[in-house]
């Protein structure tokens, strides 16, 4: 049995991929096979968009304050079914969605992405967690190399044209004080707002 969606706190999480570009020193997924109790995130196999709205249609939304595109994947991976299953639940609920991301879709996919979520995604969650370059590629070690920073803050800015709600996160215990400051000042040249985060979220 596949874990597909997972509540955490006052919002319901969607896994639909295992896949990521990325292995972040911090990531959760490296020590443990799930999150907040919920039933192990790795995937027998990558759910189809419908089993995706099935594993939905048995969830009572209004429970939720909000959907999340997160498990243990990058969502991007899965772009255009993400949004396919966002046109799904938009047609029948009112509940915000949101997107956790490492904001490398346009190295995914080898174009802008961002016009895509357009109407159908509420808020785009991009993680920071570095203030260049070559920190970042330390950090997260992108199999897309040292251009992957610079490609992120492209993604997010472009996010803040068709995106409401644009955030960029970085985790207390992997940055300095110093570090969290020249992140908010990034956030605030990029038209995004920093929140950092704790390290088990």
């Amino acid at each position: 049995m596949m874990t597909i969606s997972y509540p955490v706190k006052n919002g319901l999480y969607i896994n639909m991929t295992n896949r990521c570009p990325c292995s972040c020193t911090f990531c959760l997924r490296q020590n443990a096979d799930s999150v907040y109790g919920s039933d192990p995130l790795w995937l027998d196999r990558e759910p189809t968009v419908a089993e995706v709205c099935a594993d939905l249609d048995k969830r009572n939304l209004s429970d939720f304050e909000e959907i999340v595109f997160c498990g243990y994947g990058e969502p991007t991976e899965r772009l255009f079914d993400l949004l396919e299953v966002a046109k799904y639940i938009k047609q029948k609920s009112d509940i915000k969605l949101r997107i956790n991301t490492n904001g490398l879709a346009d190295l995914i996919w080898g174009e802008p992405t961002a016009h895509y979520l357009k109407g159908l995604i509420d808020t785009v969650s991009v993680s920071l967690n570095a203030t260049n370059a070559e920190d970042y590629q330390k950090i997260v070690r992108s199999k897309f190399g040292i251009g992957s920073f610079d490609a992120m803050l492209k993604f997010t800015k472009d996010c803040t044209q068709y995106v409401q709600n644009v955030v960029m996160t970085v985790v207390d215990v992997v940055t300095s004080k110093e570090e969290q400051q020249k992140s908010k000042e990034i956030c605030e040249q990029l038209g995004a707002t920093l929140r950092i985060r704790p390290f088990e979220e």
